[in-house]
């Protein structure tokens, strides 16, 4: 199984910070973010990832280069301009291959564990087609108080009574995905609110640690928590 890291963001509500690091790139505890996130995918035997990456991308490509340091491999997905989550998803395809794939955004913190996606259910549901997608929920964050998505016996819906935040983590079917808007800025959320219209996105509510890190303030929360462990 594939994964990948989305890290083509421009940072911008991160800045000053990303005006010469990009986002991914900023250090909790010693080490970038997005170097967490590619422990945690050794952690569950995932040793193939694809990395995608636009602003300031370089200093990430450098940073990674074939993954060999780590004992993964790691393909790159460059974008001229940030193409938006399924945009950038769609460029990369021919990396990823037919098969479900892992996604991680590349600026949450989360202590999950990425077997406990790998051997569920979800992915066997995915692998036969009777699902497009399966998404990690969290508890609704202060800066986003309304929640993302609803979920009703195992099965995310756009509406319900209780709502919960999309955590930035889900196994994805190619299928999802229309190779025709290939280079074409395109969000994520319209293509998961669509097929959740037909029944066809699992999700779960993880409990656990979760945080995204999108403004200085939760970076430097984020930081001093990790300095306290």
């Amino acid at each position: 199984m594939k994964a990948m890291i989305l890290a083509a963001g421009k940072g911008e509500r991160m800045m000053p910070l990303t005006a010469k690091t990009p986002k991914p790139m900023l250090e909790v505890a010693g080490k970038p973010l997005m170097e967490y996130h590619l422990e945690k995918f050794i952690a569950a035997g995932i040793n193939q990832l694809v990395i995608n990456h636009s602003h300031l991308g370089e200093q990430i490509e450098i940073y990674f280069s074939t993954g060999k340091k780590w004992g993964v491999e790691i393909s790159w997905s460059r974008e001229e301009t940030p193409l938006e989550t399924a945009g950038g998803i769609i460029k990369a395809l021919p990396l990823l291959g037919d098969d479900p794939f892992i996604i991680i955004n590349g600026d949450v913190w989360c202590d999950i564990d990425i077997s406990t996606l790998t051997e569920g259910g979800a992915l066997k549901k995915l692998k036969t087609g009777e699902n497009l997608a399966h998404l990690v929920l969290v508890e609704n964050p202060l800066q986003n108080p309304g929640g993302d998505f609803g979920l009703e016996n195992h099965q995310i819906v756009n509406q319900s009574d209780k709502m919960f935040t999309y955590a930035g983590i889900s196994i994805i079917h190619p299928k999802l995905f229309n190779v025709q808007l290939a280079d074409q800025k395109l969000g994520l959320a319209p293509l998961l609110r669509e097929a959740a219209n037909k029944n066809q996105v699992s999700g779960e509510v993880y409990y656990g640690e979760w945080q995204d890190i999108g403004t200085p303030e939760r970076l430097h929360e984020l930081r001093k928590s990790q300095d306290n462990n």
